[in-house]
């Protein structure tokens, strides 16, 4: 506490300099995914530390009950990184090192499990453990699930109700209890074994290609499955993308280029990074092959990226809903204590410019999957589209 309020006079006593800012006394090293150690030194104006200052004292002062000053100032540290968009955030020790056990490439689920409970038609957690990170939030076994990402849980499938809970490691989803209850963050962060890209030939010869995830080796898997199967006469190959919450940059960029003989793919602006184009290079030994790519709202970031290279360059047609819209090149910044920041450092754009993050990308025919539908009949009337298009 003493070590604290002491920070508290440092910030108060600089308000007395006279300037109009201040520079942070110590270098921040921040490392990013290459290994790269840059420093940056933060510029604060002097009226936000007074305003700062003043608010802290409040708080302390006031709140119904009373919060140390390491619980405070972490409090504060977590609204200004996680307030910046819907992906930074503070990581604790714990979950930075957790984080980085793992890829981007990592399908991950929560850690429980949801099961039907016929009796009342609602599903329930199971399968919690005590010392999981969402018990610590309060869910226990047994209670219900009213919805998930604002989607209501009682009309859905149990396939359907599984890809809500899946997503990239470490991402987050919203739960709610029930109607009236405010909603709960859950982080992803069990990993998943991700199994192969699911190949299958439907009746017209269309080849669907499930990728549920970029990862580092999918482009190679691709091109081995289309050339497997072209001794059946494949009319159409058909991604399957949907709910794919991306991966690898890299993967998606390499598959693109699978299909494309020149342009642009992707690129990427940045602040403090720098911006960056990733080009097609030259040869397509696929350019026979008639493409379509199927989306949904939880298909994003690689998979958008992909999606949106094929679409713009008109090498691919595009069935589903709208993407989710995450197009976003995020960094991690280790910090003394052994905690991090992860925060969002450049936006992704599609070919043409637009950016992905808030948009999304918008497919060629519009065609939702109806709850009363089977998935095998939304497959066919996707493939049968696919072939009259030209």
């Amino acid at each position: 506490m003493v070590q604290a309020w002491k920070y508290v006079a440092v910030l108060t006593g600089l308000l007395t300099c006279g300037s109009h800012s201040v520079w942070a006394a110590e270098n921040a090293a921040t490392l990013d995914f290459d290994g790269d150690v840059k420093e940056s030194i933060a510029e604060v104006p002097i009226e936000s530390i007074e305003q700062f200052v003043q608010i802290y004292g409040i708080v302390k002062d006031n709140y119904v009950q009373e919060k140390p000053d390491d619980v405070l100032f972490l409090q504060a540290i977590k609204g200004l990184v996680g307030g910046l968009d819907r992906y930074s955030r503070y990581l604790s020790p714990e979950e930075y090192k957790q984080l980085m056990q793992y890829t981007e490439s990592d399908l991950a689920t929560a850690d429980f499990e949801l099961g039907f409970d016929s009796h009342i038609h609602q599903w329930k957690i199971q399968n919690l453990r005590d010392n999981a990170d969402s018990f610590k939030l309060g869910l226990k076994n047994g209670f219900t699930i009213f919805k998930i990402e604002n989607q209501e849980l009682k009309n859905l499938n149990a396939e359907q109700v599984e890809d809500l809970l899946h997503g990239s490691i470490g991402s987050t989803f919203q739960l709610q209890l029930n109607e009236k209850s405010p909603a709960i963050t859950v982080v992803r962060n069990r990993k998943l074994d991700v199994a192969d890209i699911e190949p299958v030939m439907l009746h017209n010869q269309v080849l669907v290609l499930k990728v549920k995830v970029f990862q580092q080796d999918t482009a190679n898997e691709i091109k081995r499955l289309i050339e497997e199967y072209s001794t059946q006469k494949t009319k159409a190959v058909l991604f399957d993308l949907r709910n794919n919450p991306g991966g690898l940059l890299s993967a998606a960029v390499e598959t693109a280029d699978l299909f494309l003989n020149q342009g642009i793919i992707v690129s990427t602006k940045s602040r403090s990074e720098g911006n960056q184009q990733f080009q097609a290079l030259p040869g397509d030994e696929f350019s026979n092959i008639k493409l379509g790519i199927l989306i949904n709202g939880r298909s994003a970031s690689a998979a958008e990226v992909f999606t949106a290279a094929m679409k713009e360059h008109q090498r691919a047609w595009v069935a589903g809903e709208k993407s989710y819209g995450k197009g976003v090149v995020q960094k991690l910044f280790p910090l003394p204590n052994g905690a991090a920041l992860q925060m969002t450092v450049s936006h992704y754009y599609t070919p043409n410019g637009n950016m992905i993050d808030g948009q999304g990308i918008r497919p060629n025919w519009e065609y939702p999957w109806a709850l009363d539908q089977k998935e095998e009949t939304y497959l066919n009337n996707v493939a049968d589209q696919l072939l009259k298009h030209r």
